[in-house]
């Protein structure tokens, strides 16, 4: 009888979760790799078996590890910005709006300025703990050319209106292309900062690699 094997990639597609994760589950030796050539391969009926027997809290953690894969669609180490210098709410709105031109994401900075501007206006995006989502009113996939999440943060306090009264530092832009991925990425994003150890780091750290870990590999914790 033949047998299947999915290589690391296969396998994390299959799975829908991300390499690393793959090579997490070999490195614990919950699945065995054999190797061919330069490339590392898992027996799918393995896979598939894991997947069949797996527990409550081991479906629980599967759907976080694919969470994190979904939000990693959105969210690279370089949509990364740290500390620029803001007075108020709209050169932070400014700020954030010029660094998505510079990444390419949008082609102008000052259409996404005044839309965000727009959505600010009729209620602020500032959902506490010094933390504002910022987002346009409406979906805008023909103006957005990839859908992303961009995270920055100022070096001052910004007032911002926001419901407990405190100044942002924290911003999240998110620049999506339909409900789908809004709804997910407001939801993921709201239940990382229930976790006070990754508010944190986002305010204190000047890594950006301890930063991406916060907003990806933390949540697993």
């Amino acid at each position: 009888m033949t047998r299947d094997y999915l290589t690391i990639k296969q396998a994390a597609n299959f799975l829908k979760v991300t390499d690393s994760v793959i090579r997490e589950m070999i490195k614990s030796k919950l699945f065995k790799a054999t190797r061919k050539g330069n490339i590392y391969q898992i027996e799918k009926a393995e896979v598939e078996e894991w997947l069949a027997n797996l527990n409550e809290r081991e479906i629980e953690q599967l759907a976080l590890k694919r969470s994190v894969c979904r939000f990693s669609d959105y969210f690279k180490a370089k949509f990364i910005f740290l500390d620029f210098y803001a007075d108020n709410k709209y050169e932070a709105i400014a700020e954030m709006s010029k660094k998505a031109k510079d990444l390419k994401i949008v082609k102008d900075h000052r259409w996404l300025y005044q839309v965000v501007v727009a959505r600010e206006e009729l209620v602020s995006t500032a959902i506490g703990k010094g933390v504002a989502l910022l987002h346009p009113r409406h979906l805008h996939p023909s103006k957005v050319k990839k859908p992303a999440i961009i995270f920055g943060r100022s070096k001052n306090d910004v007032e911002f209106d926001a419901i407990d009264n405190q100044p942002v530092r924290l911003f999240f832009m998110l620049l999506l292309h339909n409900d789908a991925q809004h709804l997910f990425s407001i939801s993921y994003i709201s239940k990382l900062l229930m976790n006070e150890s990754n508010l944190k780091i986002l305010r204190k750290t000047s890594s950006i690699e301890e930063i991406e870990k916060a907003l990806t590999k933390n949540v697993l914790r």
